[in-house]
Formats: C-alpha cells, sequence, structure tokens
C-alpha cells in the first residue's frame, strides 16, 4: 500500500508541474501581425486564407485605412494594401511572403522562450 501511494504523490507531484508548465506556456503573448486594409480588398481577403494555417502563432490585427482615425495609414498605404507589420514593425506589402513570416516568428519564439 506504501508503494502506491509513493507512486500516486509523484504522479501528483508530475501532473502539478505539469500544470504549471502548461500554465506558464498559456501566458506567452501571442505577436500581433497587423493587417492595413479597407473593405473592398480582394489581395487582403486572399492574403488572410493564406495566413489561416499561421493564426495560432499570432494575433491578427485589422486595421481599416479609411476610417478618419487612420488617415495618416492611409496616405502611407492608400496604394500598397494589404500591408503588415508585425510588432509594430513593417514586414512585408501586397502578398504574404510565407517564409519571411515563418523566419520572424520564429525569431520571435526563440526570444520569447529564452533560447
Amino acid at each position: 500500500m506504501l508503494w502506491f501511494q509513493g507512486n500516486s504523490m509523484q504522479f501528483a507531484n508530475y501532473s502539478f508541474k505539469l500544470f504549471l508548465r502548461n500554465l506558464s506556456a498559456s501566458r506567452t503573448v501571442l505577436p500581433v501581425l497587423t493587417l492595413f486594409t479597407k473593405d473592398p480588398c480582394p489581395l487582403c481577403d486572399e492574403a488572410k486564407e493564406v495566413l489561416e494555417p499561421y493564426k495560432n502563432r499570432f494575433i491578427l490585427q485589422e486595421v481599416d485605412i479609411t476610417l478618419p482615425e487612420n488617415s495618416a495609414w492611409y496616405e502611407r498605404y492608400k496604394f500598397d494594401i494589404p500591408v503588415f507589420h508585425l510588432n509594430g514593425q513593417f514586414l512585408m506589402m501586397h502578398r504574404v511572403n510565407i517564409s519571411k513570416l515563418e523566419k520572424q516568428l520564429q525569431k520571435l519564439e526563440q526570444q520569447g522562450t529564452g533560447s
């Protein structure tokens, strides 16, 4: 009976450690991928479809450049949408460059894990 109780305690200890690791992993802040867009924007719709498999690796924030509060972005990007920024830094425009996105996401993920 003592052996069983010891293993139960080890299992409970392991489960608790696993729980804590998952809890800390869930607190990992995802990078923000900002999509500068307008309606209609067929290239933006296409870009969002291309990004679908990666959606669990970033938070997608859409900025409608035609809104009055976004007039500075409109002046900057009116002929270039879709435009993407990753964590506030320009990343790409016109079409999704998967290799560039993957490289930058990996870089941020490594920084986040302390590697």
